[in-house]
């Protein structure tokens, strides 16, 4: 099904703002990840802005979607998400990882309402999304569990024992998106601990896989609105994403996985993005 160029041109005007959101939050605070947080915005909004079933106002809602963010660390575009989609003003956004925030530098479902799992510690997200998944199962609910795992996570053993048994019960009300920059904080993922090829990896594992363009946003719809129609198995989009996507200082350079802009690249990096906004 092809989107309309309007709803395509909304939600990338979305994505940039989420993208102008992360590099003001970062820049603030002087101190997070702004590679890999970049690198999934599109992912991320067009999750929040088209897909999730999710009411601000009742964030606990037990027939609502979920999200996971398995790569805490990425905690900025999923607060900028939720800002934006009213669960908090975005004023508080800059107050990312300052003393007594509820913008923790990885999320918190305790303090902060949107957030359906506490994440950080890498390799985790997908057997609380199993859990999650299981339950509306056993609960008769017919909400949906999305999770978003980065490449350099998926080196975690964890992972492939929660895709087992995402698998062997056949979760197929279960999507997971593998954010796939090549990236991790110590270089590439192939030199650092391969885990390639992953697409065929997670087929391997009996998943239904597709593979697409991750900052082609009508890609990413067309990839979220089939992964609807699988039955009987869990469903993996892996989005082929540029580690800084947005900023051309940043893109493809693993230094900036976890350093923050300085005020001049801070607003180098914002006269890029306005530059782009539609």
């Amino acid at each position: 099904m092809e989107n309309s160029e309007k709803e395509l041109a909304v939600l990338k005007a979305a994505a940039n703002e989420i993208r102008q959101d992360i590099i003001r939050m970062l820049g603030t605070a002087g101190s997070g990840h702004p590679g890999g947080s970049l690198s999934a915005a599109d992912i991320v909004t067009a999750l929040y802005f088209k897909f999730l079933r999710i009411d601000p106002e009742n964030p606990k809602n037990p027939d609502r979607d979920r999200f996971i963010l398995s790569k805490g660390h990425a905690a900025p575009v999923l607060y900028s998400a939720l800002a934006q989609r009213g669960y908090f003003k975005r004023e508080e956004l800059l107050t990312l990882r300052k003393l007594g925030s509820r913008l923790q530098g990885h999320p918190d479902m305790k303090k902060l309402p949107g957030v359906d799992m506490s994440t950080g510690s890498l390799g985790q997200g997908l057997s609380a999304a199993n859990g999650m998944a299981l339950a509306g199962r056993l609960d008769s609910k017919d909400y949906r569990v999305y999770v978003l795992l980065g490449d350099g996570e998926t080196q975690e053993g964890q992972v492939w024992e929660a895709a087992m048994a995402s698998a062997h019960y056949r979760l197929d009300n279960l999507t997971a998106f593998l954010d796939h920059n090549r990236l991790q904080i110590d270089g590439p993922i192939e030199e650092v601990m391969s885990p390639e090829p992953l697409a065929d990896k997670w087929r391997a594992f009996g998943w239904d896989v597709q593979v697409i363009d991750g900052h082609d946003m009508n890609q990413i719809l067309q990839a979220v609105e089939r992964a609807l129609t699988v039955k009987g198995k869990p469903q993996m989009i892996v989005a082929e994403t540029v580690k800084g996507k947005g900023v051309s200082f940043m893109e493809n350079q693993a230094g900036w996985h976890g350093s923050t802009p300085n005020q001049e690249q801070t607003e180098k990096a914002l006269a890029e993005l306005l530059a782009n906004k539609l």
